[in-house]
């Protein structure tokens, strides 16, 4: 069950906390929204899941009763104390690993090495939204799917299209490896305390041939999107002479014209681009 309003601040009072802006702490106290995320995810039993900013457990509990082990990063001490006491049970049969770490520098947790078949379903902390995206894809394991809540506006980033305003680097390298699936608007009246944007539950199913891209590359890519104004052929010529190279040779490969703005190239174009080390 989720907690109410007044049941999630009589919780945080008991454990001394506050809700941390820059751990970007908004707890999910609407029980439908919880049950969406579930069904949104649709995974079957027994499927490991990850979970990013587990807080007070809410979805937490949820993903173990559908009969997920869970492998929940929380960065709060406080908040993973509370997780580890009241939460023991499932910690002890082994359902439920807890670890303390900036998720952004761990992205799958205490995930094991090998297991290639899980997912990730979160309530993801808005400020660091496509910081994890950006470290889950450099670990080269990707979850067989994602239901994520996102800042509307960072997931309409996310999945920006070729020529808009927010096309980026990221949009290009989540299209390489995921297809955006159903989304879900969220009233703000869903946390507490209430964010001050609009928020969406999205979600993200990997790709039958999933590609992605070298840490060289990506690098790259990201360079050239901070100027993503700039025609790409001058771009490339301030780059140093193999970088430039690299960059010219894509151009003509691929048919492209070296006057064309990095926001005006599609995803696609970009997966026969790559760095040397």
């Amino acid at each position: 069950m989720s907690l109410t309003p007044k049941e999630t601040t009589d919780l945080l009072r008991d454990i001394g906390h506050q809700p941390k802006k820059q751990f970007g702490q908004n707890f999910l106290i609407d029980g439908n929204i919880v049950r969406k995320s579930i069904e949104m995810a649709d995974l079957p039993e027994g499927l490991p899941v990850v979970e990013i900013g587990p807080g007070l457990g809410t979805l937490t509990r949820r993903l173990l009763q559908a009969g997920h082990p869970v492998h929940a990063v929380e960065i709060d001490h406080g908040l993973l104390e509370n997780l580890e006491r009241s939460l023991s049970p499932e910690i002890g049969k082994g359902r439920l690993s807890l670890q303390r770490a900036d998720a952004v520098k761990s992205p799958l947790g205490t995930l094991p090495e090998g297991i290639d078949e899980y997912a990730v379903v979160a309530n993801l902390p808005y400020a660091i939204s496509s910081a994890w995206l950006e470290s889950l894809l450099a670990t080269g394991r990707l979850p067989l799917r994602m239901v994520l809540m996102l800042q509307k506006e960072a997931l309409d980033r996310m999945w920006a299209d070729c020529g808009t305003k927010n096309y980026n680097a990221l949009s290009i390298f989540l299209r390489a490896s995921f297809e955006s699936g159903t989304r879900h608007l969220v009233s703000r009246q869903c946390f507490y305390p209430a964010p001050g944007v609009d928020s969406v539950l999205a979600r993200m199913d990997r790709l039958p041939s999933p590609y992605l891209f070298a840490d060289p590359t990506r690098a790259l890519i990201r360079k050239i999107f901070t100027r993503r104004r700039k025609q790409i052929g001058s771009l490339a010529k301030r780059e140093e002479a193999r970088e430039c190279e690299e960059i010219l040779t894509w151009l003509e490969s691929e048919g492209l014209s070296p006057t064309l703005r990095p926001e005006q190239i599609e995803p696609q174009a970009w997966l026969s681009l790559e760095r040397r080390d």
